[in-house]
Order: C-alpha cells, then structure tokens, then sequence
C-alpha cells in the first residue's frame, strides 16, 4: 500500500528584537539544511495575515518514514550552534508531524489558510465540502494533516503540558480575500478554528539536485 506524504508543521512567533537572525537562519541555513534530508520534498515559509504565531513553516516529505530516517535523526540531533540559538527564542512554538490525507487539488497558491478541526469534527464530511468549492475561482487546493503523537516531539521551548493533536485543513488560494471567504465557509461547515497566512517562499528538492 502506498503510503501518505508526511508534513512538518513549525508555528512559532518570535520577539521583534531577534527576528532579523531568526529569518536569516531560516532562509540561509536551516530551509535548505531540512530540504536536502533524504525524504523531504519542499519547504515553505508563510507569514501571518491573522494568526496567533506569525510565522509558519511546512516542510512535505515522501511519507512520514522520513522522519524516523538515519538522515534525519542526524539533523536533528546534530543541530548547528546557529540553529540551537534561533530554536531557543522561538516564543510559543509548535510543531507536529502529520500524515497528509483527503488531498484535493494541485499547486501552491500565494494565501494559505489553516484550519484546526475541533474535537469530534466528521472528517467525512470534508470530501463533500472540498468538491463543493473545486470550481470557486482562486481555489488553489486543500488537504488534511492528522498529527503523528509519536513522532511530534516538542520544540525546546514549546509547551508539554497541554499539546492538543488535533487535524488540520491546508486551503491554499491565488489571493487573500478567497481565502479568507472560503477559510470561513470551511470553518462553519467543519467547526475549525481559522489562521490566515501569506507565502514567503519555497524551496524543493528538485530545484537543490539542479543545483
């Protein structure tokens, strides 16, 4: 059986007086430094339009074996002392690995909108709504992350008292006020809960191996 595509979900703010280093590390040194890990295909960064972290990080891999990998316990363990300082001042961090389901659509639009589906939600329910909105001009794609509690471990600063697992629904859009309506649309017919992000940037794996 094939297995799902995986996710690294980051969600982190960070104090305006450190910020200048923290995206000089992650566009310079630790995107690309996850990236090249046997397994992932891409990283993205996105930053908040309304959402209580302001910024986001989503890194998709082959399937969540990459994340129990040789290649990647390495990285993980063996962190620069650039990246040892910058995960230190993340503020109110969160990280999950997801398995990637109930994928709907194709492509990377410029708005994102994350949707956490509360406790009790029918996920069944989504596959309807997904259709319903397929032909919505500026609809781009939408899929489901179901966090992994084994394998999301928590950031050094991040919370471990209270990690709620909950899913949650990707919708990417070509513009923010589709986002924004179809993000509220999903919110009520799903009972989520909304974060509004724009795109950053990208990096595949494709674009490394060419160098």
């Amino acid at each position: 059986m094939t297995q799902p595509h995986g996710m690294l979900f980051v969600a982190t703010h960070i104090d305006a007086a450190d910020e200048a280093d923290f995206n000089q590390w992650y566009d310079h040194e630790h995107v690309e430094e996850r990236v090249a890990i046997s397994g992932f295909l891409s990283g993205t960064r996105y930053q908040a339009v309304d959402a209580e972290r302001k910024y986001l990080g989503l890194y998709e891999t082959a399937s969540l074996e990459a994340f129990t990998s040789a290649d990647y316990h390495a990285a993980f363990t063996r962190q620069t002392e650039w990246s040892v300082k910058n995960l230190n001042k993340m503020v109110n961090p969160m990280r999950r690995v997801c398995a990637i389901s109930h994928q709907h659509g194709q492509g990377t639009g410029s708005h994102l909108a994350v949707l956490t589906l509360k406790a009790g939600t029918d996920v069944a329910s989504l596959g309807s709504w997904q259709s319903s909105v397929q032909q919505t001009p500026g609809y781009i794609a939408s899929r489901l992350l179901t966090p992994d509690t084994t394998l999301s471990s928590p950031l050094p600063r991040e919370t471990s008292a209270t990690r709620p697992m909950h899913p949650m629904l990707l919708l990417t859009c070509r513009d923010a006020q589709v986002c924004k309506t179809l993000a509220a649309d999903a919110a009520q017919a799903l009972n989520a809960d909304v974060q509004l992000y724009s795109l950053s940037w990208q990096l595949t794996q494709q674009e490394m191996a060419h160098g």
